[in-house]
């Protein structure tokens, strides 16, 4: 149940945050997207944390083990997240241009990133297995995925469509 009401909170949250300017290349008072997405991503990190310590209770002895593992993992997240956050800035900054080669390639790179996102997860599985027991690692990675996929919700909404 906290997963749902969390879930509905940062839905709520992004859906009142500044999502909506990326579909734009400037936000009405001049602030670049870049801005508004570095501003976004980091709010969504600090809540992220918060969400999934409500939702995935852990012993103290756990905790310590758990939490190092966890921010090693969004490190290397963060990294394949920067690379989809460029694409969403390339995109929005050249959609309405967009070349066939650009599209391609566009969809070549967003495949690649969901990839390393995918290979990224399996390779903590274990890592995180070894510091909680399996049943809190299965737990971890649902709640972090639904977060992950309620963002995509909301950047997947706002995008601008390929005009044909």
């Amino acid at each position: 149940m906290k997963i749902i009401f969390s879930c509905f909170v940062l839905a709520l949250a992004l859906a009142a945050g500044g999502v909506s300017a990326w579909a734009q290349t400037e936000t009405a008072s001049g602030v670049s997207v870049e801005k508004d997405i570095a501003l976004l991503r980091r709010d969504i990190r600090a809540d992220k944390k918060q969400l999934i310590a409500m939702n995935l209770t852990l012993t103290e002895d756990e905790a310590t083990k758990f939490w190092p593992v966890y921010d090693q993992y969004v490190a290397e997240m963060t990294k394949h997240n920067d690379d989809f956050y460029g694409l969403i800035k390339d995109y929005v900054a050249n959609q309405k241009v967009l070349t066939d080669a650009q599209a391609t390639t566009f969809l070549k790179r967003w495949a690649e990133v969901q990839v390393q996102q995918a290979q990224t997860r399996q390779k903590y599985v274990p890592l995180v297995e070894k510091v909680i027991p399996p049943r809190k690692a299965a737990l971890f990675f649902q709640v972090d995925r639904r977060l992950w996929a309620l963002l995509d919700i909301q950047v997947a909404a706002q995008l601008p469509l390929i005009v044909q």
